[in-house]
């Protein structure tokens, strides 16, 4: 069954409601949990159910991202595995760039006409979940669909945020809504099951992960040349003509869309039980493997907070946190609720004299800080004495050394702030 999947991973647009976090990088290259990029997610659950011919579709800042796909996927020379980057191009045919799902899966498809395959499983690159595709493409396959959307139930209060559809007995879909208005919801609840009524959720929620069969996608992309969105038209528009089928899942999942839902999914890895488990290992996450050393902590109390390889710690608390690689934090900081991406390097100690010489502060955490309600992105410089508290009293805005967003503040990367710097 593996063999006759082809795996494309949409790379997203632009990424502005992740802004300041997709400055620089495109959203699957955002980093998450310490040690990982989002785009890790989707491909590992792939690798999970031995799905191992991916392609990533990208536009906008993508130069991390190949780099780091180039440096982490790597498979035997006697494998047909591949995780491949199709970036937007412009031809003579299409001078355009992608213009949203459909499109871009439309001008690239025909780098895919060398290959055997039956279906096309195509993923979102910024969601946090793991699942087990085996199952989905065996329900596709017996159910005789053609085409399978995973969906999850929602509150009421969810629902608005997303495509929402109803199913006949045999959990074919027969009708569908894009982000209904409150007012309409009473008409759209579903029979999800007891434990999910129980719970309140009585929405069926379209996750954005659809297989098709190959035939049926490359004639739908043809005959609807100005469809560029798979949920807001060729989904749509599907309904009622084919087999759409619904194949619902109600583990852990969230849409990394905005600052919030980054910050949340990041800091709840620190429960004591998370929804979203990094310690599983028939749900391996895969990424980049460094050759760092353990982490370094001296004189810290920690509370449920997540630290990565190669971190030198001398903080006098972190309480639910999510420290990145190589980061470095001074004495007698405290921080709370945060995640801190972590640096890309190491200075060496002649770097750091230096750089105190100049009046900079070295890459890191100085000391006596204090950090609340925060993201800090790679390769922050970030002084002694600095103190950042975010939370409601904060107005939105973007500045020039930071962000706010719902009362985070995001310290942009490769930031400086000086001793005694407050937001």
């Amino acid at each position: 069954m593996s063999n006759e999947v082809i795996s494309i991973i949409l790379g997203g647009g632009a990424g502005t409601r992740l802004y300041p976090l997709t400055r620089s990088r495109s959203k699957p290259a955002v980093p998450v949990a310490g040690k990982y990029r989002l785009v890790d997610i989707p491909i590992s659950n792939c690798l999970n159910a031995d799905l191992h011919r991916i392609f990533v579709l990208t536009q906008f800042n993508s130069a991390s991202l190949n780099q780091h796909i180039k440096n982490t996927y790597h498979f035997s020379h006697f494998s047909k595995a591949f995780v491949d980057i199709l970036a937007a191009e412009q031809t003579p045919d299409n001078p355009t760039w992608f213009q949203g799902t459909a499109d871009a899966v439309r001008q690239t498809i025909r780098h895919l006409e060398n290959y055997d395959y039956k279906y096309i499983l195509i993923l979102s690159g910024d969601q946090l979940y793991q699942m087990d595709f085996r199952e989905m493409i065996r329900n596709h396959i017996e159910k005789g669909a053609d085409i399978s959307i995973a969906t999850i139930p929602v509150h009421a209060r969810e629902a608005t945020e997303f495509g929402i559809l109803k199913t006949d007995e045999e959990n074919f879909i027969t009708s569908f809504i894009e982000k209904p208005k409150k007012e309409l919801l009473p008409d759209w609840t579903s029979d999800t099951g007891p434990d999910m009524e129980r719970a309140g959720r009585n929405y069926l929620a379209s996750m954005g992960i659809y297989i098709f069969n190959k035939g049926l996608l490359y004639d739908l992309l043809h005959n609807q040349p100005d469809a560029t969105d798979f949920g807001k038209e060729i989904i749509p528009n599907s309904i009622g003509e084919r087999k759409v089928l619904s194949y619902q899942y109600e583990g852990y999942w969230t849409d990394i869309g905005n600052i919030s839902s980054f910050f949340e999914a990041n800091l709840e890895l620190t429960d004591d039980i998370p929804q979203f488990n990094l310690f599983d290992d028939a749900k391996t996450i895969f990424s980049r493997a460094r050759m760092l050393p353990p982490a370094k902590i001296s004189g810290t109390t920690l509370e449920k907070t997540v630290i990565a390889d190669g971190c030198i710690i001398n903080a006098s608390r972190l309480e639910r946190c999510v420290v990145g690689i190589r980061t470095r934090i001074g004495k007698g900081t405290t921080i709370s609720n945060a995640y801190l991406m972590g640096n890309d390097k190491y200075q060496t100690l002649d770097e750091i004299n230096q750089a105190k010489a100049a009046g900079r502060p070295p890459i890191g955490i100085g000391d006596r800080c204090y950090i609340n309600n925060a993201i800090i992105d790679k390769n922050a410089c970030i002084g002694n004495d600095v103190r950042i508290n975010g939370g409601k009293h904060l107005e939105d805005g973007d500045f020039e050394k930071y962000t706010v967003k719902d009362g985070i503040v995001v310290v942009k990367k490769g930031a400086v702030l000086p001793d005694g710097f407050q937001c």
